[in-house]
């Protein structure tokens, strides 16, 4: 992309913003722009696992080919959006990686990747020793000077899902496009909300008509904000019942009263499932009787059942009425 937007956007921040969102709900710290030394350098990102001894399955299945088999806790990534990776980007790489290790941690545990949004020329490849290693888009050198730096070449990673969130900055259009049909695909309800924002921001941002006139900083604030924005909007223009169909009962329910719950539901809709036990549960024995006739009342009741409890007064007058009553005898 180029231009005023090419200018005024830091695409590393918006770069490790999206690793932030992504990486840190999974126990991974996420760092932009931390000072390899107590001043200047700065390494665009820095990626730290604090609490685990080996990536976890979760962290691992979120990380690009080339990291993702890493064994080295201490991750940095120097990213190149609008430039090309040549001489000058491993130098500086190279910079990062020593004034890191010498400050912060022991060289054993750190491990250096340059990103390259561009594929780099083949002549960059040969003058630095650099070939394809265990997957696409993913290069190692042998040369004394490039092997401690990993290139990956977004362009060239495979299109499968852990690729994708890094994918979203790849320079080739068509390769953009393929990243976020897959995050499509993939369902983003398990990610936090600011992930989803900061996702549909970045994609207004880079496939916007508009995007030519943005001629203000776009910080990671503002892709952010561009991304509630759309969401707002397109979940403005879509049925409640489609929305809704993205969310589990439970999910659909959570913060509702229990009358906002039934409400609209007929009676049978609301009883359906309980038991009887659970449908009287809670009533007063005059509510549990209330509208049945006598008969359903006494039904299933033993004699004594129905006897217990009457005052002998009662139960007199029923001794004078069934005599009362008593059918004649049969004559022989």
């Amino acid at each position: 992309m180029e231009g005023n937007q090419q200018q005024s956007t830091k695409w590393h921040e918006l770069f490790g913003t999206l690793l932030k969102y992504l990486l840190s709900p999974v126990g991974l710290f996420v760092s932009t722009d931390f000072s390899v030394m107590s001043k200047s350098p700065e390494v665009d990102v820095l990626i730290l696992r604090r609490s685990e001894a080996k990536w976890t399955a979760e962290q691992q299945a979120l990380l690009p080919d080339g990291i993702r088999g890493c064994q080295q806790s201490d991750i940095l990534l120097e990213f190149k959006y609008t430039e090309s990776f040549n001489e000058e980007a491993l130098q500086q790489a190279l910079g990062y990686d020593f004034f890191y290790k010498q400050h912060h941690s022991n060289p054993k545990d750190v491990q250096t990747f340059v990103l390259s949004a561009q594929k780099p020329q083949q002549q960059t490849f040969r003058q630095f020793g650099y070939e394809e290693a265990e997957h696409q888009g993913v290069y190692r050198s042998q040369s004394w000077l490039a092997r401690k730096i990993v290139l990956l070449s977004l362009n060239e990673l495979s299109n499968q899902p852990h690729n994708a969130f890094v994918k979203c900055f790849a320079s080739r259009q068509k390769e953009k496009q393929n990243a976020f049909n897959t995050l499509k695909r993939m369902g983003l309800n398990a990610f936090t909300t600011q992930l989803q924002w900061f996702i549909a921001g970045l994609n207004t941002l880079l496939f916007s008509t508009k995007r030519e006139n943005m001629k203000m900083e776009l910080t990671p604030e503002i892709v952010m904000e561009m991304g509630k924005e759309w969401g707002e909007v397109y979940l403005s223009s879509m049925p409640a019942a489609e929305i809704l169909s993205h969310f589990e009962p439970q999910q659909r329910l959570a913060g509702l009263e229990p009358q906002q719950r039934l409400a609209g539901l007929e009676p049978q809709q609301r009883l359906a499932g309980l038991e009887p036990k659970e449908i009287l549960a809670g009533l007063e024995p005059q509510q549990r009787l209330a509208g049945l006739e006598p008969q359903q009342r006494l039904a299933g009741l033993e004699p004594e059942e129905i006897l217990a409890g009457l005052q002998p007064q009662v139960l007199d007058e029923l001794v004078t009425y069934l005599n009362k009553h008593k059918p004649p005898k049969m004559k022989g």
